[in-house]
């Protein structure tokens, strides 16, 4: 049994590498081409097999810190979207708190029309 153990582990490897190489998408493959890797992997099975594991093999998506990546997501580098800019975030929150003073003005508005008298907060 231990003598077959390593051809056995070896045709695992082929067998895992190949149907891995046949799925994986022509785009996401990575140093050359899909068919280059699926011959490689078939006549040199324990070389071809580490070397599509090592540099043929997609890289895998992470995600830090509630981010995904977009290097790492399978994105060109000319199609990546681009980080939003400090102006873009400054610009939404100042038409948030536009909006808030806004909606506060028309319910001080709304109570001093009833008859409510002074509204606490309303500064005037």
């Amino acid at each position: 049994m231990i003598r077959i153990l390593p051809a056995l582990l070896e045709l695992a490897l082929l067998v895992f590498c190949l149907i891995d190489c046949i799925q994986t998408d022509k785009d996401r493959v990575r140093n050359l081409p899909k068919v280059a890797w699926i011959v490689l992997i078939i006549l040199l099975p324990l070389v071809g097999g580490i070397a599509w594991l090592v540099a043929g093999r997609p890289q895998r998506v992470e995600r830090r810190s509630g981010v995904w990546y977009a290097d790492q997501a399978g994105f060109a580098e000319s199609s990546r979207p681009a980080p939003p800019s400090t102006r873009d975030i400054d610009d939404r929150l100042a038409a948030d708190q536009a909006r808030v003073d806004a909606e506060f003005d028309d319910l001080v508005r709304r109570a001093r029309t009833r008859g409510e008298g002074e509204v606490p907060g309303s500064g005037g």
